[in-house]
């Protein structure tokens, strides 16, 4: 038996790109799903295109706001929470700050009051990021014991997510007579179609396409561990399942990311993207437009959650970038994107 049918599940941030794809992905599975969030953030936007509200519940709130929060937790009763609702840019957090702080750490302390007065709750799964971690600018393979740190805004406020679930954990979710299995999980730089957000590359590239301009790129030599949104999805699937058989088990931190041969220059990733799309594309190299600090390596090791939740990445890079284009490619010709989006999924599964 699918170990999702009729689960119920609670989810922040639904209406992001991530939190898009997952719902969607726990509809096929026949999950009863919640979603919580904001509008979705930009226009266009997966959500709304490929019609994720479909068969779900969808409620827009603010997860700075306890109070609607808790009393919408309450009123669904979930079993599994999932938690992405943030403020998930970098150079946004230098320009709004307290945003970044309120969302990424105070949402997160709200999420767990609301689910300490929630008596279904059986798992919590907060998605944090690769960024969490205390990066020293070397040739450095992230491991789940190392330091929590962040030099932005933005991953400062993910390493302190960490640190606030593990707190949480410890404190309140331990008990014996109502044991809350709490998990974290980390992953960064994920593409895929559906994607507008401001700052990040493949989305970037489709509105360059749209002006017909050249895609312009800040900082080329930048080392990213791509991946497409399917992979940590699945990776998130493997661990809330193992949270609910065995949370003690599994009630820890863990990264989700591609294999090393994987990480590639932005250069390289735009270069790619140019020759899948067409004498359309183009590149301009710019310096970075702004001061402000970027991590320029980062890698995770994932060996844990290959070993543990059998876990392991499927599209490899230049497979993703395929996949990517052709959804794009769907989308601009006016196809049912609901279902070419389901489709992709089963398309993933099947691989």
């Amino acid at each position: 038996m699918n170990f999702w049918s009729n689960k119920k599940v609670f989810i922040t941030g639904h209406t992001g790109f991530k939190g898009g794809w997952l719902s969607l992905w726990l509809q096929s599975l026949g999950a009863e799903v919640m979603g919580y969030a904001l509008e979705p953030p930009t226009n266009p936007n997966l959500f709304q295109i490929a019609n994720i509200q479909k068969d779900m519940h969808s409620i827009i709130g603010d997860i700075r706001n306890l109070i609607t929060l808790k009393k919408t937790l309450k009123q669904f009763k979930p079993e599994i929470v999932i938690h992405m609702a943030a403020q998930p840019l970098v150079r946004y957090s230098y320009s709004n700050p307290v945003e970044t702080y309120e969302t990424n750490v105070m949402g997160t302390i709200n999420l767990f009051e609301a689910v300490r007065a929630t008596e279904s709750v059986k798992v919590i799964l907060n998605i944090t990021s690769d960024k969490c971690y205390e990066n020293s600018e070397i040739d450095q393979v992230f491991r789940e014991s190392d330091p929590m740190g962040g030099y932005d805004p933005y991953s400062n406020s993910k390493g302190c997510a960490e640190l606030i679930s593990a707190s949480y954990r410890l404190s309140f979710f331990n008990n014996k007579d109502n044991y809350i299995a709490l998990a974290t999980a980390r992953s960064g730089n994920v593409i895929g179609g559906g994607d507008w957000a401001e700052d990040r590359l493949i989305p970037d590239f489709m509105r360059s396409i749209k002006r017909e301009a050249p895609i312009v790129i800040r900082n080329p030599n930048a080392i990213r561990p791509w991946q497409h949104v399917f992979e940590p999805l699945q990776g998130y699937l493997n661990l809330a399942q193992g949270l609910y058989n065995d949370g003690a088990k599994y009630a820890e931190s863990w990264n989700f990311g591609p294999d090393s041969s994987e990480a590639k220059t932005v250069l390289w990733v735009a270069e790619r993207l140019t020759y899948l799309w067409g004498k359309e594309a183009s590149i301009k190299i710019e310096s970075s437009l702004t001061n402000h600090h970027e991590a320029h390596f980062l890698k995770l090791d994932c060996t844990k959650a290959k070993t543990q939740l059998n876990w392991h990445p499927k599209w490899g890079l230049e497979t993703a970038l395929d996949r990517i284009c052709a959804w794009y490619k769907a989308y601009l010709n006016g196809e049912d994107m609901r279902e070419y989006s389901l489709n992709e999924i089963i398309a993933y599964k099947l691989n």
